[in-house]
């Protein structure tokens, strides 16, 4: 038996020469459209936070997308919530990144990455880890070095895991988003989002299509546009559709259209009534967008839920809920909506809805009443959530300070006892 040794480079042209596609995906400037595969192409993408999703789900939701008639879905992954602590880092279970985009790989939907380092999502601190405030002097979002410094090691760790799972190495991703929405922070750092294309490209390579999210003015765009990033906008239902692209191509004037953040409805505030934004409008505004051949993302498809006080707050400090169900057409409980069929229908006017049936609704279950039982004061059983004991200090100190990122302190006296609970709350007695 003859066994015949290749070189890598020999292995390309042996491929070439059996006519096997590359996979491609890039901007055609003169068409004004992406370019996929070689052909022209246009995404119609879902937003789905798999953080705010459990795992067992995730193949459920997905279908539903795929059903709705998406191409893509788009996700952030919020930093924190892989390194909670500083230099430990955690991708398994509920935050197993890959296993998800796998996932939507099979399921016949490409991959938007909204890498961050900031990715707002009204998530804790927009995904930034509380344990950077531990440098007093640290300037976040900014060419501050030690704030770089903390993202060059963090992105060499996410982005070479992305990697092969870019559409040109096989995998779903075909484009990734550097920042968020960087033209509406109060800093105009340019240097930062330079560091940021070097930092991506470093690890991702030339290829891969990079991008900015900003809103549809161009107040927004002149300090979130960058050269070397594709600039793209987000705009809500409703609103004139023309005047929004056009400040699109006040930093692009030339290429796709895009709004990356479509709003499907919206986000809810404590002491606020839920959100609901009408589906005929936002079906209405759609079919403005698609009938222009723009790409668009509808944030979100779904919502889902802030676990294990995950939530963020907005200025003025207006916090979020537990739910993030943003009234969109998957429910937070991924139940189908009107909304959904609604959407879907338009949808299909743009693009072949796939044969098959929709996965349904979950089952809903009455379990009755739950009793409980008294187990004692905070106090009573303070050597139980406070097993490290006190913490004494002649003046306060901050929850920083104290290493408690989302954990409650129980103030006693001159004592301060940092809880095995979580939540940022201070409690008096």
């Amino acid at each position: 038996m003859l066994r015949l040794l290749l070189p890598l480079a020999g292995l390309a042209e042996l491929l070439c020469a059996a006519n096997i596609p590359r996979r491609t995906f890039g901007i055609d400037y003169d068409c004004n459209c992406f370019v996929k595969d070689g052909r022209p192409f246009r995404y119609i993408s879902g937003s789905i936070h798999y953080s705010r999703v459990p795992r067992y789900y995730w193949k459920d939701r997905l279908l539903k997308m795929k059903m709705a008639g998406l191409d893509a879905i788009q996700t952030y992954v919020p930093w924190n919530y892989h390194e909670t602590q500083m230099g430990v880092y955690d991708f398994s279970g509920d935050r197993d990144l890959e296993y998800f985009l796998q996932l939507a790989s099979e399921t016949g939907l490409l991959v938007i990455l909204r890498a961050g380092p900031y990715i707002c999502a009204e998530w804790d601190m927009g995904g930034l880890p509380a344990w950077l405030l531990e440098k007093e002097s640290i300037v976040l979002r900014s060419s501050d070095s030690d704030y770089l410094t903390a993202v060059e090691k963090w992105m060499g760790v996410l982005l070479p895991k992305m990697k092969p799972h870019l559409y040109q190495n096989g995998g779903p991703i075909i484009m990734v988003q550097v920042e968020n929405e960087y033209g509406s922070y109060f800093a105009c750092d340019y240097d930062y989002l330079r560091s940021l294309l070097k930092i991506f490209r470093q690890h991702l390579g030339d290829e891969v299509v990079l991008f900015t999210t900003d809103g549809a003015s161009q107040f927004h765009l002149k300090c979130g546009a960058l050269q070397g990033l594709y600039a793209t906008v987000d705009f809500a239902p409703g609103g004139n559709v023309t005047a929004a692209f056009l400040a699109q191509r006040s930093s692009e004037p030339t290429g796709p259209l895009v709004n990356s953040e479509f709003y499907t409805g919206w986000l809810d505030h404590w002491g606020h009534r839920h959100a609901v934004v009408p589906s005929q409008t936002i079906a209405k505004t759609l079919n403005e967008i698609l009938a222009r051949g723009a790409n668009v993302n509808l944030y979100m498809f779904i919502g889902g839920t802030n676990f294990a006080y995950w939530n963020g707050a907005n200025m003025p400090y207006m916090s979020q809920p537990t739910s993030y169900d943003y009234d969109a057409p998957l429910s937070e409980a991924g139940d189908l909506t009107e909304k959904y069929f609604a959407l879907r229908e338009v949808i299909g006017m743009y693009n072949q809805l796939p044969e098959g049936l929709i996965p349904p609704t979950t089952s809903k279950f009455a379990y009755g009443n739950v009793r409980l039982q008294k187990v004692g004061t905070v106090v009573e059983v303070l050597d139980r959530l406070s097993p490290s004991g006190p913490v004494k200090s002649t003046y306060p100190l901050t929850f920083v300070q104290l290493k408690q990122w989302k954990i409650f302190l129980l103030l006693l006296s001159d004592d301060v006892f940092p809880l095995t609970l979580y939540g940022s709350l201070l409690c008096c007695v």
